[in-house]
């Protein structure tokens, strides 16, 4: 222990050095661009890059331990070159390297702009090497370099406007490791929005620079006139914040923080345009897994029913593992959001979020999912069987259907919304990164760069929100629920696809079991360099089969995963899709189940089997970094079931 603790402080009298890169591997050091200004009227190409979680580790150790006591900081063990996959440590600065650069490769060109939804900075998972407020700042430098060196522009020497210095927009998030201690972020102003209003000086607009430094909100037109995607603090929301209570009081940052998205999104519905909602921690709710307090998640499932004309989807990063979420408009209860009643479901946050924690509330997820009306055209309908004549079992299927569309909301499922959850860079299953693809139908030409704000001298978001500070003293003002569409209003871009709509996303994955055991046999530069390789394709996917990202078709998508009793042909016994007699033969094997119970041991596989569309929902929540036997074994049910 006594060389280990010399050594930590050792590692703490440079630590400045430490994090301009670890002795083992590359430098992160910011070097010149070499980049194209493709800005004005440049040519959209409806893609974007969501990338989430770097948690970079500038102490990170190849082949060092990975045990949690050792956080790949010590001893000797198997942590790889490019990061210590399926375990808890971070990202080495290797990592981060070869993913800008493989970034810089493949996809900088043929994407509008980016959205990075926070958690820079490395877990404070080692005492004797603590994280200090200087480390932080600094982490999060490095990563806004390396955003430079990728997408910087290399002719505005003399441009003196830092939000210029970008061929495409960039949109950052705060992470609850971004700060410290984790998790706790006081009500604005303080050191860390204004801290990050200098590091992201170069993200965040002018005009807006003030809201940023009271509560660490903004947005950007990243499509002028079109399209603003929005950071919001969901720090203010989350529930392991204990330096804040909720959003239901006029004293707590997060209702003050609903009220400016209120009065934002409003202003965009007045101006035509369509809003991307991002955040660090996304709002799940399940009976073990609640990471928002009830009252900012009620307002924030009421924000997207209100303005549902306007908002595209929301996107969001922290839980590592690739997932999505409906929210339920029937559960809005304006009680909850005014305060007047306490509900029991805001239960302290859990910072445990293991594999086996995960899994419970994906299992939660699907009990939900099997509880949302059936769609009776995915099922035949028993009341069609029998001797009905055609046209009354035509009625009834008829009927049944409207009925179905009336529970969801009518035939856009507008009862409902979704939350898109990425997997993260940092490894605790394989790097990801994923690549949204929307309509540009009749607007493929950006009319000009990026604006960063609204410079309408006559929509003033900006003079409305210092309004509503002014009357927070004023025992006159109340909570003002936000305006829904018009009756005439067509659906919204969630609902059905129009222009802005998201019509799918490649998601990619970095195997660094392949890749770190190439780099340390030296065969890399013969067989495979770093790289990041297509996970998924929704709109290629032949098992989701998702014609788009709209939210009848994840309420589908929903229903299946969470069938109990799926059909035949949706039921596997493996890692791939039995053919129908294997599958025959498997279920004759049931009838003399009782007969061999006792020869059943533990770990036996043929007795299980998996709706295939759960299968992959849980191989791809967590990047295929699983077996198929462990996801059949841990997830599937035995046959007789």
């Amino acid at each position: 222990m006594i060389p280990r603790l010399l050594l930590s402080l050792l590692l703490s009298a440079v630590a400045s050095r430490c994090l301009a890169g670890h002795a083992q591997q590359k430098p992160l050091v910011a070097t010149e661009p070499e980049v194209e200004t493709f800005y004005n009227s440049k040519k959209l190409h409806g893609r974007f890059l969501h990338i989430t979680d770097f948690h970079l580790d500038p102490f990170y150790s190849q082949f060092s331990s990975t045990d949690d006591d050792d956080a790949c900081h010590w001893g000797q063990g198997s942590a790889g070159i490019f990061g210590a996959e399926k375990t808890d440590c971070d990202s080495p600065t290797t990592l981060i390297n070869a993913t800008f650069q493989w970034i810089n490769d493949n996809i900088r060109d043929s994407i509008d702009f980016v959205v990075w939804t926070g958690d820079s900075a490395r877990h404070d998972n080692d005492e004797l090497i603590p994280r200090s407020e200087g480390q932080v700042i600094r982490l999060n430098e490095i990563l806004v370099n390396k955003f430079v060196e990728v997408f910087g522009k290399d002719d505005n020497i003399n441009d003196t406007d830092p939000t210029n210095d970008f061929i495409i927009p960039i949109v950052p998030n705060f992470g609850n490791n971004d700060i410290l201690p984790h998790n706790i972020f006081d009500a604005g102003p303080n050191q860390w929005t204004e801290a990050f209003a200098r590091v992201w000086q170069k993200f965040i607009p002018e005009e807006q620079r003030h809201s940023f430094e009271r509560g660490g909100w903004f947005f950007v037109e990243v499509i002028p006139d079109k399209l603003a995607v929005f950071s919001l603090n969901t720090l203010y929301f989350f529930n392991s914040n204990t330096a804040v209570d909720g959003c239901a009081d006029e004293s707590e940052p997060g209702y003050e923080h609903f009220e400016w998205l209120r009065i934002q999104l409003q202003f965009i519905r007045q101006r035509g345009m369509k809003a991307i909602l991002t955040g660090h921690v996304p709002p799940a709710r399940t009976e073990s897994k609640q990471n928002w307090d009830e009252t900012c998640w009620q307002k924030y499932t009421l924000w997207l029913q209100q303005y549902r004309d306007v908002i595209v989807g929301g996107m969001y990063g922290h839980m590592n593992i690739d997932h999505f979420m409906l929210q339920d408009n029937d559960q809005i209860d304006a009680r909850v959001i005014s305060g007047e009643s306490k509900s029991a479901r805001s239960s302290p946050h859990s910072a445990d979020f293991s594999i086996q924690k995960s899994a419970e509330y994906l299992t939660e997820l699907r009990y939900g999912w099997s509880e949302l009306p059936d769609n009776l055209k995915r099922h035949k309908s028993k009341a069609s069987r029998g001797f009905r004549s055609s046209s009354n079992r035509d009625k009834n299927r008829r009927s049944k259907h409207d009925d179905f569309l009336e529970k969801i909301g009518g035939e856009w499922g507008e009862r409902y919304s979704v939350t898109l959850v990425s997997a993260s860079v940092v490894p605790n299953y394989f790097p990801t990164m994923r690549v949204f693809e929307y309509n540009t139908t009749g607007m493929e030409q950006a009319t000009g760069k990026a604006k960063m704000g609204s410079d309408d001298s006559t929509i003033s978001p900006s003079v409305e929100t210092e309004k509503y500070r002014k009357s927070r003293g004023s025992k006159k003002h109340h909570s003002e629920k936000p305006k829904p569409p018009s009756k005439s209003q067509p659906p919204g871009p969630a609902y059905s696809v129009q222009p802005l709509s998201l019509l799918g996303y490649t998601q990619y994955f970095a195997n660094l079991t392949e890749i770190n055991a190439a780099f340390a046999s030296g065969r890399h530069s013969q067989h495979r360099n770093f790289t990041y390789e297509v996970e998924y394709d929704t709109k290629t996917d032949t098992i989701y089969r998702l014609p788009d990202l709209s939210v009848r078709s994840y309420i589908d998508l929903a229903t299946r995963i969470g069938d109990y009793k799926p059909k035949q042909e949706d039921v596997w016994l493996g890692a791939s899709e039995e053919s129908q007699s294997d599958a025959s033969a498997a279920k004759k094997k049931k009838k003399h189940k009782k007969k061999k119970e006792h020869k059943k041991k533990k770990g036996h596989q043929s007795r299980k089997a998996i709706n295939k569309f759960w299968f992959t929902f849980v191989d791809r929540a967590y990047v295929g970094a699983k077996s198929a036997d462990d996801i059949r074994d841990q997830f599937g049910m035995d046959l007789e079931d």
